[in-house]
């Protein structure tokens, strides 16, 4: 059945071809792994800074960027999971190669810079919990994310990551052993409190920024790609639609799931921050270690560690997500061998891709920049990509000679094409912002 005119949300019911999955954790992984890597230690210290500033005034961004966030990640995974090709790959068959490019371009400079300030984070956060040369722990967390994301085993790295994801717990519990005011926290998470304020307003881009960014969407959608090739009882909806209703129900609960933990932990690290930081005038954080560091005079030795050994867990995932999601999209924009499922040998430009931006995140911590302006800048190319980027994936996913019958139905296009306009708008204020 057809909704509305736009394109079917499935073929008829039938009896999937697919690989049967029990149990909730089973159905869920492509989405949980990306949500939870947008929670990376960079956006620990946005959403800390807006807590420690703000108090609990920004909680309704993230109940306002849930379902768009949640809505275009969806369309990535259908694109991946209907063709059997990342975001990149369609673009490269089916779209112009003057904006494939430069996007890719683009994408890698800024995970790379990301990937060097989570790796900071992480090497900071371990020298505040035992001491030591945080030069060293950055070298390592590096060796020890690439040999695994090299060596290890496609299933089991899955695995890791997938509960690594869990790390992100730590933050809920950090709000547990805090005081909260929680009726103030329920009226600023339903009542947007609006303001024209610079920091404010640049504060909102830089929380739906650092939300809604371009390595998910090419992350994920090559997940689904991948989970499809080396599944030999699964195979592109485009070649098998009867395993569609099933294939389709579980993208939808991985993705909103995993959207949802990862916004609800960025709305505890708001809040933690709130309740501790702002009460007590600590309002200028500028990365996550320091984040943790300010709230152990005010929280106690127990939320520190908590709060630290987050940044560390969640470093673990987004390090690799990061080189991982600049790989896909190179490897598949130039036509290589892409995949963790494939042997170093038979993809070397991936996995050469992946070893040199991990490199060049290591040199991002010796070469003496600014880790803020780093991130900054980062921020800046993440919403000049993310807009043509999200109107290029809306396109690429009503085009029936890319998706088939699997056009998106009228309530996901609808959200697709709102959150690019809600992306638009911010990317605008923040340059009329600055400029003013």
């Amino acid at each position: 059945m057809r909704d509305g005119g736009i394109g079917p949300d499935a073929p008829p019911a039938a009896a999937p071809a697919g690989p049967k999955r029990k149990g909730l954790l089973a159905r869920l992984g492509p989405g949980l792994i990306t949500g939870a890597s947008d929670d990376d230690p960079s956006g620990i210290a946005t959403y800390s800074q807006a807590g420690a500033q703000f108090g609990t005034a920004l909680c309704w961004v993230m109940l306002f960027c849930f379902p768009l966030m949640a809505s275009i990640q969806e369309i990535c995974a259908r694109i991946g999971r209907v063709t059997g090709h990342g975001i990149a790959g369609n673009l490269r068959a089916h779209g112009p190669r003057w904006l494939l490019h430069p996007i890719v371009g683009l994408l890698l400079v800024a995970n790379t810079a990301n990937l060097g300030a989570d790796l900071g984070a992480m090497a900071a956060a371990l020298q505040l919990l035992v001491g030591g040369p945080a030069g060293l722990y950055v070298v390592g967390f590096a060796v020890l994310c690439t040999v695994l994301e090299v060596t290890a085993r496609y299933e089991r790295y899955v695995a890791f990551l997938t509960w690594t994801s869990f790390v992100l717990l730590a933050y809920a519990a950090v709000v547990l052993v805090v005081e909260v005011p929680w009726p103030q926290v329920l009226h600023d998470l339903l009542v947007p409190r609006l303001s024209l304020q610079r920091d404010y307003v640049l504060l909102v881009v830089a929380v739906l920024g650092t939300t809604i960014t371009p390595y998910c969407f090419f992350w994920q959608a090559s997940q689904e790609a991948e989970d499809e090739r080396v599944n030999p009882a699964a195979h592109p909806l485009l070649d098998a639609p009867e395993e569609a209703p099933a294939e389709i129900g579980r993208m939808r609960l991985d993705t909103w799931l995993g959207m949802g933990y990862s916004n609800l932990i960025s709305l505890f690290i708001m809040i933690s921050a709130a309740a501790t930081l702002h009460t007590q005038g600590a309002t200028r954080i500028e990365s996550s270690a320091q984040a943790a560091e300010a709230l152990r005079p005010i929280a106690g030795d127990f939320a520190f560690a908590l709060f630290a050994a987050g940044i560390i867990g969640i470093g673990l995932l987004a390090v690799p997500v990061l080189a991982g999601s600049g790989a896909y999209a190179l490897g598949e924009a130039l036509g290589w061998r892409t995949g963790l499922g494939r042997r170093p040998r038979d993809a070397r430009g991936f996995y050469a891709t992946i070893a040199i931006s991990t490199l060049l995140g290591i040199g991002f911590n010796f070469a003496g920049l600014d880790p803020i302006r780093a991130l900054f800048w980062a921020a800046v190319i993440n919403g000049v990509v993310a807009v043509p980027l999200m109107a290029a994936i809306m396109l690429l996913a009503m085009r029936r000679e890319v998706m088939g019958r699997f056009v998106l139905p009228r309530w996901l296009w609808a959200m697709g094409w709102l959150s690019t306009g809600a992306m638009a708008v911010a990317v605008a204020v923040a340059v009329m912002v600055v400029a003013w």
